[in-house]
């Protein structure tokens, strides 16, 4: 049995180049340990954040914990979220998520690495795709 105390891994800041805006990442757990895959971590996301285009290699499963967000896969209309809402993303369905224009949004986000990845970052959300 391994126990993370509630405070013991420091918050990091979103990678600039996969998210826009302001965005808070504390582990769960980021290290993946054989035979296991997964990872999770908590994401807040202040008004207007969110992720860039990506997709997963084996999914992705959200919980929404509080705010107000929004979603879209490729294809697919921009969805609202809140809280106790949870996305499934099938392996290497591109999509991304992020708060509202006005409120911000924090997740539960889990996912496998598969084959040393987790996620295919791809180009970021233009503000027009943001708003539609």
């Amino acid at each position: 049995m391994e126990i993370k105390r509630c405070g013991s891994q420091p918050s990091g800041k979103g990678p600039e180049e996969y998210f826009t805006g302001a965005v808070r990442v504390d582990p769960f757990f980021l290290e993946t340990k054989a035979p296991s895959r997964v990872t999770c971590a908590h994401v807040t996301f202040e008004p207007g954040a969110r992720t860039a285009w990506h997709a997963h290699p084996l999914g992705q499963i959200l919980i929404v914990t509080s705010g107000c967000g929004r979603v879209q896969c490729e294809g697919g209309p921009v969805e609202q979220i809140r809280p106790g809402d949870t996305i499934r993303f099938v392996p290497h369905e591109r999509h991304w998520h992020g708060a509202s224009e006005t409120t911000g949004m924090s997740h539960i986000a889990i996912q496998e690495e598969s084959n040393g990845s987790l996620a295919d970052w791809q180009e970021k959300v233009t503000d027009e795709q943001f708003k539609s």
